[in-house]
């Protein structure tokens, strides 16, 4: 609820800047509304991407939304006019706003459901879980697979240090020459 509301305050003060903007033209001192207006639209939509929401459906709302109040407002405050065409066009732009957030709506509730389905049978997000070691008498190293998803759960340290604790798991692994063509120790 509070990035809808960091979004609403964002949309405010770009229209208040704006159509400061347009009465400044007439009295110069609300160029200091401008620019205050202006920075604070951003910082506020700095806030709202931070808290997740996605750039296409913050921007196009803010947009949007911002062009349908700066048009009204501006036909109430400096007598523009609002004719059938500009009204034509702020609808087709509200449709196209309820288009992508109902498209981003449905994504996330898409991603979720695939993270849910794969999420059962995995290892837990806590980490990649123990090194699977090979059998005492097999110098196998263990699945790439396995070592390859690590990354997925740390960073670039981490995955070397598996992979020198896969060296030094597998019999024989320390010394000569492994599988995949590294030699023991130096693999790293």
């Amino acid at each position: 609820m509070t990035t809808w509301l960091l979004l609403a305050a964002a949309i405010l003060a770009e229209v208040t800047a704006t159509l400061s903007l347009r009465g400044a033209l007439d009295l110069p001192a609300l160029y200091v509304v401008v620019v205050v207006g202006y920075v604070l639209t951003f910082a506020l939509l700095a806030q709202v991407l931070r808290r997740g929401m996605g750039l296409g459906v913050a921007y196009g709302l803010w947009g949007a939304i911002g062009v349908v109040l700066t048009a009204g407002a501006s036909a109430v405050l400096f007598g523009e006019s609002l004719g059938a065409l500009k009204i034509s066009g702020i609808l087709l732009i509200a449709a196209g706003v309820a288009v992508v957030e109902l498209g981003s709506q449905r994504a996330r509730r898409a991603e979720a459901a695939d993270a849910a389905d794969a999420g059962a049978g995995e290892r837990p997000r806590g980490g990649p879980g123990p090194v699977p070691v090979a059998a005492a008498d097999t110098a196998e190293p263990p699945a790439e697979e396995w070592l390859a998803g690590a990354t997925s759960y740390g960073s670039r340290g981490e995955v070397e240090l598996l992979r020198e604790l896969e060296v030094h798991a597998i019999p024989g692994g320390s010394e000569g020459e492994r599988e995949d063509g590294r030699e023991g120790a130096e693999a790293r």
